[in-house]
């Protein structure tokens, strides 16, 4: 299994990766025999990863740093790196290896100082003498002084430290870093490469798979939760009988509030999985006493970890409106589709009845005003609108 596997529906992408890590790997191997490194290389230190949600930014990302630390002895035989075996591969793919640090975030923001704890770190020299990697996937999230730090990091590297930034496209990134970074391209898998990667890699039957995969157009991950997760469908399904509760001012206003509620309760049940236990292993760190008493002067960092674990939970609480919203997208695209007799295939088949009552009761028109008043509810929780009030908002819009 070599690294790239999981990396699906993306062979340009794959060959170009693949491309530099050889002559990743030719840089790193002259520099030990103390040679001239190799001309015209396809390697350079900053890298920035765009494509949709779902593309697998981050997976590309991550494979691309193993293979950079690949230590196969196959490479001295011509082989490619990233053999997905060695050890290098192997901590790289599961988060251990000493030379590469993987940020991503579930919070708001990526701020000034975890940047410069970045920035540091991309000044040490390789423990393991081949590369520093730094893979930040959530690029988009740095606020403008973060960015700032960052970029002079990328300006003037130091040696044999490689960026790896991901962003869903080129206009989340500051113009300056995007300018000083080599720029891939991700696009949307094929909806039958997903399913395939969901019955090979993660034993899912084929028919459960094509649907998932159908259903989430291609979003691997979301395909996989969908696949596995019964609380998923679950939600899923409640979203997806929304337009038929938006007739009155009054299903409007329900609808958004039981749409807000549930987002709530997502952030709610990862909070109980992952905040007790996060208090808990700090208590520890701090030297609790028996009972939970707290030594001297150790109120700061908890009430920091509170605040943590209070924007984690607005994230939630905010992605989890932002799955919903991009499925009730997916509906009425679909319905727009069969006013439009589209031969694409349908995403949501599972619910055709629906799509085809509301496709005979109204136009195209309004179908795109539908969908654009999604959008607008997705673009003001960006701005950090009340959920309640922007969610509202677009149920209003969405009737009649």
């Amino acid at each position: 299994m070599a690294v790239w596997d999981d990396l699906v529906g993306q062979t340009k992408v794959e060959e170009q990766l693949a491309a530099a890590a050889r002559d990743a790997d030719a840089l790193v191997t002259a520099h030990a025999a103390r040679e001239p490194a190799p001309e015209a290389s396809k390697m350079t230190h900053a890298w920035l990863f765009t494509g949709p949600p779902g593309s697998g930014r981050a997976t590309a990302a991550r494979a691309f740093a193993a293979a950079l630390q690949c230590v196969s002895p196959d490479r001295a035989l011509g082989g490619a790196p990233g053999c997905g075996f060695c050890d290098g591969c192997h901590t790289t793919l599961v988060g251990t290896h000493a030379d590469v640090e993987i940020v991503r975030t579930d919070l708001l923001s990526i701020g000034v100082k975890e940047t410069r704890d970045l920035v540091r770190r991309a000044q040490l020299s390789p423990a393991g003498g081949r590369w520093q990697v730094i893979v930040l996937e959530d690029a988009d999230r740095l606020t403008e002084g973060a960015g700032n730090v960052l970029l002079k990091a990328v300006e003037e590297p130091a040696p044999r430290t490689v960026w790896l930034l991901c962003a869903p496209s080129l206009e989340d990134v500051l113009p300056t870093i995007r300018s000083r970074c080599r720029h891939l391209t991700l696009r949307t898998p094929p909806v039958e490469a997903v399913a395939d990667v969901l019955v090979r890699r993660d034993g899912i039957d084929p028919e459960t798979a094509q649907a998932a995969a159908r259903a989430t157009q291609g979003h691997i991950d979301r395909a996989r939760r969908l696949a596995t997760d019964e609380r998923a469908r679950a939600r899923r399904s409640v979203v997806l009988k929304l337009p038929l509760r938006v007739d009155d001012v009054g299903g409007c206003l329900k609808a958004a509030q039981e749409l807000v509620d549930a987002a709530a309760e997502d952030a709610k049940q990862v909070a109980e999985e992952i905040d007790v236990k996060e208090t808990e292993e700090l208590k520890a760190a701090l030297g609790a006493a028996q009972g939970g008493r707290m030594p001297r002067g150790t109120a700061g960092a908890m009430k920091e970890l509170e605040e943590r674990q209070k924007r984690r939970r607005t994230r939630t609480q905010r992605d989890s409106l932002d799955l919903a919203l991009t499925d009730l997208t997916g509906f009425y695209r679909d319905v727009l589709a069969l006013q439009l007799r589209s031969r694409s295939a349908l995403a949501n088949t599972d619910v055709r009845d629906a799509l085809e009552r509301i496709a005979r009761d109204t136009t195209p028109e309004r179908t795109l005003r539908r969908i654009e008043a999604v959008l607008a509810c997705r673009e003001a929780l960006d701005r950090n609108v009340a959920p309640l009030l922007a969610v509202e908002a677009m149920t209003m819009a969405l009737r009649g």
